[in-house]
C-alpha cells in the first residue's frame, strides 16, 4: 500500500512540474550558450555558459567543451590550451590585440590641467556621444607585438583618431591575420566627428608589417565592409552593402580572388548574416532571413571558371539557425533556437539533412514546462500581398477559450523577426502568461525579398501601419480572441509604432506599451547620435522645407502630430543611456498622455541603454510589464 502510495505521489509531482510554466525569474536562469570555436584537435565544440545572478545582479560565465559527434560536456578552467589563438600570427611570431588609447582633447582638464576637477566636455563635431557612452578623446586601436613576454606593442592606426575594432560592438572579429602572417586587416570607418555620424563607410584595410604601409582594400565601396576572412585557398571575402548611410542595405559576400571581386549573392533576392568557408575553398555556408525564420544556405565559389554562380537553401523548419562554428566531417556545427528554447549547440550533417543536438545546458529545465505553440499565419495586406505573421498560443491552449491578445511591434526597423529566443521580449513568456501574441512580419523585414524589407524606408507610418492593423484584424476574427481585450507592445521602431498605432488604432486597443520608442520626428533627428539613420529612413532634415519625402516623416508620419487622439492608457519605457533613442522621447511622450489626463505610467532605468541588461533591472522591466497588462487589459 505504502509502495502504490508513494508511486502515486511521485506521478502527481511529476504531472505537476509538467504543468509549470516560464517566469520572469526562470527565464533569467537559464544558461547564456556561446560557442567559442572548435579545439585544435576539432574534436571538440568549445563554448561558454553565463548564468545571470538576480540576487548579486551580475553573470558568472563558465566554460566547457563537448564532443562534436555527441557526448557529455566537460569544464574547463579557461579556453588557452584548448582553442587555437586566432590572434597569434600563422608563424607564431607576432600577435594582434586591440587596446583604446587617448589621443584628442576633449575634457575641460585636457585644455585647462590645473582644473583638474572640472567635468566640462568640449567639441567641435558630431559623434560626441555613442550608443550610450560620451566620446572621451578615446579610440580602439589595433596593436600587434613579438609573441614573447615583455614585447612593446606597435600601434598600427598611431595618431589616428578612428577606431578599430568599432564602436560600440566591434571586437576582435574586425582584425585578421593575412595567411602569410605578414599583414593585419581590419575594419575601420576613418572618418571623423559630423563625418562619421552621417557615413557607414566602413573600409578593410591592409597593414604590411615589414614596408608599415597601409592600403585600402574596398576603397571602390561606399557602404559597410565588415567581417572579413580568408578562404582555405588565400582568397580575402568579407560582407559588403553598397549604398552609404543605409545600414540595412542587402548585405552580399564578395571574394577577391586575383584581384577581381566577385559579389557571390547578387543575384539571390535576400540578405546574408553571417558566412563561413568550406574546408576545400570551393563553397560558402552562410546564414540569412527566409520566411519568418533564420536558415543555412551554401554558394558555389567559380573561381575565374564559368560556373554558374548557385545559392542553395539547405534547413528548413520552424527555428532559427545561428552561429557557425565549424565543420567536423560531413558535418556543420551550429546553434539553433527557437521561440520556446534559448541557443544549444547542433550539428547538421550535410549529407543525410539530419540535425542532431549536442548540447543540453537548458534540457531539463524545459522539460518540466508547458510550452507555448506558434503557428504560422499569412495574412492579405492591403495591397494585395501575402504577410506572414507569426501567432503564439498560451501553454495548454483551449481553442473554446477566450484569450487576451497583444500585437507585438518589432523594431529595427528592419530587423527579421523570426524564431529567436529573446530574454526581455520573450514570447514564450507573454503566453505562459496567458496572452496570445501576434508577431507580424510587416513591411521592413529582411527574409520576405529585398522590395519588402526597403519599403519602410521613408515610409514609416505609411503601409507598414495598414500591415499592423491587418494582422490583428484578421487573428480577431478567431474565436478565442476576447476584441474587447487587445493590446500593442513593442520597443525602439516597434515603440515608434505603438505611439503611432495609438493615434490611429480607431479603439482597436484597450492598453499600449512601448519600449524606447520614437515619439517626436524632430526631436530625435537633433538628438540621435547616428545621423546617417535618420538621414536615410526620414528622408532628409526637419528644415529641408522643399524636401516632400522628410516634410511627411515631420508631419504625417510624426508620433507626436497625432497625439491629439491619443485615448488609451499607455506604459512608457525609457533608459538613461539610451543615445540611439534619446531619453526626451520618452520623456515627450510621458508628458503630453499626463496633460491630455490619459492613464500612463513612466518606467525609467537611469543607467540603461537601448536595452536593459541588469538582472534585478529586467525583473522589475518583467514585473512592471505584466503588472501595467494586468492593470489595464
Amino acid at each position: 500500500m505504502k509502495k502504490v502510495l508513494f508511486t502515486t505521489l511521485i506521478m502527481m509531482s511529476l504531472n505537476a512540474i509538467g504543468q509549470n510554466v516560464m517566469s520572469p525569474e526562470l527565464l533569467w536562469k537559464l544558461g547564456r550558450v556561446t560557442p567559442l570555436g572548435l579545439s585544435k584537435d576539432e574534436k571538440n565544440v568549445v563554448f561558454k555558459v553565463t548564468t545571470p545572478s538576480i540576487e548579486e545582479n551580475k553573470s558568472h560565465s563558465k566554460f566547457y567543451t563537448l564532443p562534436v559527434n555527441g557526448g557529455n560536456a566537460t569544464e574547463i578552467k579557461d579556453t588557452k590550451d584548448v582553442l587555437k589563438d586566432k590572434n597569434v600570427s600563422p608563424d607564431g611570431k607576432f600577435l594582434v590585440y586591440n587596446e583604446e588609447v587617448k589621443i584628442d582633447k576633449v575634457l575641460g582638464k585636457d585644455f585647462y590641467p590645473n582644473l583638474d576637477k572640472s567635468d566640462a566636455q568640449i567639441y567641435d563635431g558630431l559623434d560626441y556621444r555613442h550608443w550610450d557612452t560620451w566620446n572621451e578623446g578615446k579610440f580602439n586601436h589595433v596593436f600587434y607585438k613579438e609573441n614573447k613576454e615583455g614585447a612593446a606593442g606597435i600601434d598600427i592606426l598611431r595618431e589616428e583618431t578612428f577606431d578599430s575594432p568599432q564602436k560600440p560592438f566591434g571586437g576582435d572579429e574586425d582584425y585578421i591575420w593575412s595567411p602569410d602572417g605578414k599583414s593585419i586587416l581590419y575594419v575601420c570607418k576613418k572618418k571623423a566627428g559630423t563625418a562619421y555620424a552621417i557615413s557607414t563607410n566602413t573600409n578593410i584595410y591592409e597593414y604590411n608589417l615589414e614596408t608599415q604601409k597601409t592600403v585600402n582594400r574596398t576603397e571602390d565601396n561606399l557602404g559597410y565592409d565588415m567581417a572579413p576572412q580568408f578562404s582555405p585557398t588565400g582568397n580575402l571575402t568579407w560582407l559588403q552593402m553598397k549604398r552609404d548611410g543605409y545600414e540595412a542595405d542587402k548585405n552580399d559576400i564578395i571574394v577577391d580572388f586575383k584581384g577581381i571581386k566577385t559579389n557571390l549573392t547578387a543575384n539571390w533576392d535576400g540578405t546574408v548574416d553571417h558566412f563561413i568557408w568550406s574546408k576545400d575553398g570551393k563553397n560558402v555556408f552562410f546564414v540569412a532571413p527566409v520566411d519568418g525564420t533564420k536558415q543555412l544556405f551554401t554558394v558555389n565559389f567559380p573561381g575565374l571558371t564559368r560556373i554558374a554562380i548557385t545559392v542553395r537553401q539547405l534547413t528548413n523548419g520552424d527555428f532559427d539557425v545561428n552561429d557557425l562554428v565549424g565543420f567536423s566531417g560531413d558535418d556543420i556545427i551550429v546553434t539553433r533556437t527557437d521561440m520556446n528554447h534559448a541557443a544549444e549547440i547542433f550539428s547538421y550533417n550535410l549529407k543525410k539533412n539530419t540535425w542532431k543536438q549536442l548540447s543540453n545546458v537548458n534540457t531539463e529545465t524545459y522539460k518540466t514546462l508547458t510550452l507555448s505553440k506558434t503557428e504560422k499565419r499569412y495574412v492579405t495586406t492591403t495591397d494585395g500581398k501575402k504577410m506572414l505573421v507569426w501567432v503564439i498560443l498560451p501553454p495548454n491552449f483551449d481553442a473554446t477559450k477566450k484569450y487576451p491578445t497583444l500585437l507585438y511591434c518589432q523594431g529595427g526597423p528592419q530587423s527579421a523577426l523570426t524564431q529567436s529566443y529573446s530574454y526581455r521580449w520573450n514570447f514564450s513568456l507573454m503566453a505562459a502568461k496567458g496572452y496570445v501574441v501576434v508577431a507580424p512580419n510587416r513591411r521592413g523585414m529582411p527574409g520576405h525579398g529585398v522590395e519588402w524589407n526597403e519599403q519602410i524606408s521613408k515610409d514609416w507610418g505609411g503601409q507598414v501601419m495598414d500591415d499592423y492593423l491587418s494582422a490583428i484584424d484578421d487573428v480577431a476574427k478567431e474565436s478565442y480572441v476576447d476584441k474587447s481585450r487587445l493590446g500593442c507592445v513593442g520597443a525602439s521602431y516597434g515603440g515608434y509604432s505603438v505611439f503611432y498605432l495609438a493615434g490611429i488604432h480607431n479603439k482597436r486597443f484597450k492598453t499600449f506599451i512601448a519600449h524606447d520608442g520614437v515619439f517626436n520626428t524632430q526631436s530625435m533627428f537633433g538628438t540621435t547620435e547616428e545621423v546617417f539613420f535618420n538621414n536615410w529612413d526620414f528622408g532628409g532634415a526637419y528644415w529641408e522645407k522643399d524636401n516632400a519625402v522628410a516634410q511627411k516623416t515631420y508631419t504625417t508620419f510624426n508620433p507626436a502630430s497625432l497625439a491629439q487622439n491619443w485615448n488609451t492608457p499607455i506604459l512608457i519605457v525609457q533608459g538613461g543611456k539610451d543615445f540611439r533613442v534619446p531619453i526626451g522621447q520618452g520623456q515627450e511622450a510621458f508628458q503630453a498622455a499626463q496633460l491630455r489626463g490619459i492613464k500612463s505610467r513612466l518606467l525609467y532605468f537611469p543607467e540603461e541603454n537601448h536595452w536593459v541588461l541588469k538582472p534585478q533591472n529586467a525583473q522589475v522591466w518583467q514585473g512592471e510589464f505584466f503588472k501595467w497588462l494586468k492593470e489595464t487589459l
